[in-house]
This record gives structure tokens, sequence and C-alpha cells, in this order.
């Protein structure tokens, strides 16, 4: 009986060793582990740097809103601050000369219209009078409607030969084509750079993991993933066109509005007197979207633009191998410069008809790999 009970504690003892030991075991292999890890001999994963955020616009912002600054203001009467020549030339205007104007005939027509009320009543002028013609009255209400023309004529001339001036040699040219329901931009004069932008979205209307708008962005329907990067200073050469319908890129801040309509190339210039972000929208009924295509233009001094460009792969006027200064020839054009010249072999394609760039960036979508558009 002895005998029975010492074997079953040796074997019960045995079996015990045999399940302790896997777990002395996994003690033993951890324990090296943890040591490694503590040793200060053994260098730690390098942090993952932040990507320079003049290779995409598409990380945090890299200019702040300035609010009230290029945008529009809840309750605020008047233009907004202007920041082009030709913005303050014609804010001037507007506020100078067509504002008293307007203010002075609404106030004198008024005031006509309450005396001829109560002097020619009935109970004050029974008896009508029969004066049929006024001779002085005649040559008064003739000879002000055209000194008032005049007066708004000089300075309106004035400000449309300025608004259409050709841009100089030096300008920079950008070239923004309309697409339902987002804006594409090139830089022709830069080297192969081109930008899609569309709306950012808010946080309740992107699925997990897709960028929404924030404060930081700008206000809401007029934040985008992809700003137009400008330089301040330098003359401005604006070029548009659409892929589909008229669409129209208006920046009021800088009293810019100018179609864009399929198969035709509109130009103007303008030129950005101050570094801020500047919001704009298609002006042009377009579609079911239209109101859905901002505009956004970050505007930087000239050493900061031309930095953006290298490191979007563009080369400046100057630099080795530059891309050609030219403007791109007006369709019809009886000479056209080598921006314009096929590649050989290339067949001739009839103005309009030719399909938009493609980029890799969806057209309609804030998500990658994502094609339709659900605002």
């Amino acid at each position: 009986m002895r005998m029975i009970r010492l074997k079953t504690i040796v074997l019960a003892a045995g079996l015990a060793l045999a399940g302790a030991g896997p777990a002395i075991a996994q003690q033993q292999t951890a324990a090296p582990t943890s040591a490694s890890v503590a040793n200060p001999a053994t260098p730690a994963p390098a942090a993952a740097q932040p990507t320079d955020p003049l290779l995409s616009q598409d990380g945090a912002p890299t200019m702040a809103v300035t609010p009230g600054v290029g945008q529009p203001v809840d309750g605020k009467l008047g233009l907004q601050p202007q920041f082009s020549p030709n913005g303050r030339r014609a804010a001037h205007m507007h506020d100078v000369i067509l504002m008293p104007i307007i203010t002075a005939i609404s106030v004198l027509v008024l005031v006509l219209l309450l005396w001829c009320v109560f002097r020619y009543r009935r109970a004050a002028n029974p008896v009508p009078s029969r004066t049929s013609h006024n001779t002085v009255l005649e040559v008064f209400w003739t000879l002000a409607p055209v000194l008032i023309l005049v007066i708004i004529a000089i300075p309106s001339i004035g400000l449309l030969q300025a608004q259409f001036k050709p841009a100089p040699d030096n300008a920079v040219t950008l070239k923004a084509t309309g697409n339902q329901w987002y804006w594409t931009y090139e830089y022709p004069d830069l080297g192969d750079i081109q930008i899609t932008s569309n709306i950012l979205k808010e946080k309740d209307e992107v699925q997990p993991g897709e960028r929404f708008r924030t404060d930081a962005d700008g206000p809401k329907l007029l934040a985008v993933d992809n700003r137009v990067v400008l330089p301040v200073g330098v003359p401005i050469r604006l070029i548009t066109t659409a892929a589909d319908v008229i669409h129209s890129w208006a920046v009021p801040a800088f009293w810019i509005k100018l179609d864009a309509v399929p198969g035709r190339l509109n130009e103007t210039s303008f030129t950005i007197d101050k570094p801020g972000l500047y919001f704009g929208q298609c002006s042009e009924l377009c579609g079911a979207n239209h109101a859905f295509m901002p505009i956004v233009v970050e505007a930087v001094p000239p050493a900061e633009f031309a930095a953006w460009v290298r490191a979007k792969g563009g080369k400046m006027p100057g630099d080795a191998n530059a891309p050609s200064t030219a403007a791109p020839a007006q369709p019809g054009a009886d000479v056209s410069d080598d921006t314009a010249t096929p590649a050989p072999g290339t067949p001739p394609v009839e103005s309009g008809t030719a399909a938009p760039p493609t980029t890799a960036q969806p057209a309609t979508s804030n998500a990658p790999g994502s094609s339709k558009s659900e605002i």
C-alpha cells in the first residue's frame, strides 16, 4: 500500500514538473527580449519625418487663414478688401464715384416724387396747369444725365483698359481649366506642374480615413484640397478654358472674373500685393454642383514660390533646361510659339475637341481611388 502511494506521489510530481517546464522556458525566453529593449546600445526605430509642405498641398496647410481677408464676411456691406492694383482702383471708383452719384440721384428722385405728390395733389391744385413745355427743365434733364455719364465713363474706360492690359514678359502664366465640377491648373512656363483642386467636404460627409475640412483650410464650401500657389509682386497671366461647359474663374479680392469657355482661351492679368489666402468660386452656372467649385489662391513671396516650383519638379526661368516662357498661342493664331508645336507624328487636333489632361488624383472626391462625387 505504501509502495502504491509512493508511486502516485512520484507520478504527480513528474506531471507538475512537466507542466511548469513550458512556463519556465517562456520566462527564460522573454527575459533576453526585455533586456535587449532596455539596453541603451540598441538603436530605437527612427521617427517618421513630416512631409515637406513644398512637395504637396495635401498635408497640413502651410498658411493660416486670416479672418475677413480674401473671403466674404457675414453681415458686412461693401466690397471685399482688394489686394491687386486693379482691385484697389476699382474699389476707389465704386466708393468715391459710383456710390455718391447713385445716392445723389436716388435722393433727388425721391424728393421730386414727394414734392409732386404734395404740391400737385387735388386739394392743393384743383385746376391743373396746361403747361406742355419748359425749355429750362428740358435742357437740364437732358444735359444732367449726359454729364453724369461722362463723369462715370472717363475712369471706367481707364479701368477696363488696365484690366485687359497684356501681361509683361516676366509674368507667371497660370492656366485654369474648368470641369464638372472641379478645377485643374497648369503652369506652362514652369514645367510639367499640374494641380487638381477639389472642394473639401465636411467631417460628416466623408468616409473614415478621408480628409475633411478644418478651420485651418478655410470657410465651409470655400476650402479645397489643393491650393493654387502664386508669387506676390509678380504679374500673373491668367488663361482660362473649360473641358465641358462654360465656367468662370472668379476671386473677388483680386477683382478677377474671367469666363472659361470650351474650345477657347480667355486671358487677363493681375498682380497680388500681399501674401495670404484668397478664396473664390465658379461664377457661371455650370450644372448641378456649380456651388461646389471653390478657388483658393495661396500667395507667397517669390523666393518661396520658386522653391515650391522646384519641389514640384518644375523649373524657374533661368534654370538649366528651363521651359519656354512664351505664352500659349490663342486658337486660330497665325503665328504660334514652340509651346504650341505638336510633337512629330502627332495628328492635328481641332480646337475644343482635345481631351482634358489626366492626373493621378481623383477628380471629384478627396479619397484616393474614388471617382464618384457625393456632395
